[in-house]
């Protein structure tokens, strides 16, 4: 699978490129889903212009909510370190210590779906790595972590729009805006005006 293209939108909706070997002294990749094939696709493009990722690399990967999981391929890598998780919320500890460890020089790639790679951003940018310095590309599924601006609940893997908030039970449209603290889209409340009048949902974010 190639990486996602998206149309074009605000200022604040996250852009993502393609993933490509950078020098560094340590390079850290975190990845889900049908974003393995990217670090996969990284690897090949080192190995081809003879540049040695695998001694100073670390693969955090867990499997996407839609069930994909190719961490056996990037087991066969052979990573200094190397970590298959069921979930991004197993793996937070272990990424949040990889950060907190690392030094000067260090590369950071993310791949797979948006919530994975904001997520792992926000956490990045707290111990002040910045977030033009993180290189990042979209595999996968399209779904959305959505903050209810009027709850502040987070709303995980949302694919419609409307959508409804897990947290306060509103109607909310599910706008292009995003937070990069929070990691998330920004829904609104789509019938305070006119209470009950909700438009069809549509599965937007497959």
């Amino acid at each position: 699978m190639m990486n996602s293209e998206f149309a074009p939108s605000i200022a604040t909706r996250p852009v993502y490129g393609v993933l490509e070997p950078q020098q560094g002294t340590a390079h850290l990749m975190v990845a889900d889903g049908e974003g393995g094939g990217a670090i996969l696709d990284l690897f090949a493009k080192a190995d081809a212009a003879g540049t040695d990722l695998r001694s100073s690399a670390c693969i955090i990967y867990v499997k996407a909510a839609n069930g994909t999981d190719m961490g056996d391929d990037l087991a066969q890598i052979g990573a200094a370190r190397f970590y298959h998780g069921p979930t991004l919320a197993a793996a937070m500890s272990r990424i949040r210590k990889e950060l907190v460890d690392a030094h000067m020089g260090l590369q950071i790639y993310l791949a797979g779906t948006e919530t994975l790679i904001g997520v792992v951003q926000s956490e990045a940018m707290k111990v002040g790595y910045p977030y033009d310095g993180m290189h990042s590309e979209h595999r996968g599924s399209l779904a959305r972590r959505v903050q209810c601006v009027h709850c502040k609940g987070i709303t995980e893997n949302v694919t419609t729009d409307p959508m409804v908030c897990s947290h306060c039970g509103l109607n909310l449209y599910v706008r292009d805006h995003y937070s990069r603290r929070l990691a998330a889209f920004q829904g609104v409340n789509i019938d305070a005006e006119d209470p009950g009048q909700v438009p069809e949902m549509v599965e937007k974010f497959p």
